[in-house]
């Protein structure tokens, strides 16, 4: 693997790295830093999240702050069909399941790591090999004041319910544009969350993904 990529020092630099990648596939890129390409990506599911990070210098990591912590911005790369429509949602953070009295959704890893996103549209249809699927041109975004208030309503909610020991109660269905949904490597993957009379339980990790509405109205906006 090349030695990693200095992060890039404005955004200005950022986006033209990001431009510079539009048209290119995934398996160019990956020969580009000599990075082995997966077959598929059932067992590499963040394998293209972390080849996009490499080539733009990314300084996250698994660290729960934004990407481009130095510039205000998180980096989502999201896989579209050929009509442009996100196939999957796009996952956010991990939930906090205990310790969340007075968690407000301004000091919120939600709030704080959709602030500035640069969204990075990667041809997903299935039908593709992963080497020849291509990167489309990437966009930064900053959500409107209506975006905001359904991220917070749905956040505010769900925490809710959290809080008063209902977070295996929590579906998919919850929530307009923001949802809970587990994120472990399977269901044997426990962690420490709160029953209704407040005590401790045990209970799968839970992460906060954007729905999939709410992502193609986004690129539709963008690309209007």
């Amino acid at each position: 693997m090349k030695t990693p990529i200095q992060s890039p020092q404005t955004v200005a630099e950022l986006l033209m790295r990001a431009e510079h990648m539009a048209g290119f596939t995934l398996a160019e890129l990956a020969q580009s830093h000599h990075v082995p390409m997966p077959a598929n990506l059932q067992r590499d599911k963040g394998w293209v999240g972390q080849l996009i990070e490499l080539e733009l210098g990314a300084t996250a990591g698994s660290k729960p702050e934004q990407d481009f912590r130095h510039l205000g911005i998180e980096l989502k790369t999201i896989p579209i069909n050929a009509q442009g429509r996100p196939l999957e949602t796009t996952y956010v953070c991990v939930a906090p399941l205990t310790n969340i009295q007075g968690l407000r959704w301004q000091d919120s890893l939600v709030c704080h790591k959709l602030q500035q996103v640069l969204w990075v549209p990667i041809a997903g249809d299935r039908n593709i090999p992963l080497a020849e699927r291509r990167i489309g041109t990437p966009f930064l975004w900053q959500p409107s004041p209506s975006q905001w208030a359904q991220l917070q309503q749905d956040w505010e909610e769900i925490m809710e319910l959290i809080s008063i020991g209902r977070v295996n109660h929590i579906t998919a269905r919850h929530g307009e544009v923001l949802q809970l949904r587990p994120k472990a490597a399977n269901s044997r993957v426990k962690t420490a969350s709160i029953d209704s009379a407040g005590q401790k339980q045990l209970s799968n990790p839970r992460g906060f993904y954007l729905k999939i509405n709410f992502t193609a109205d986004i690129l539709r906006l963008a690309f209007l």
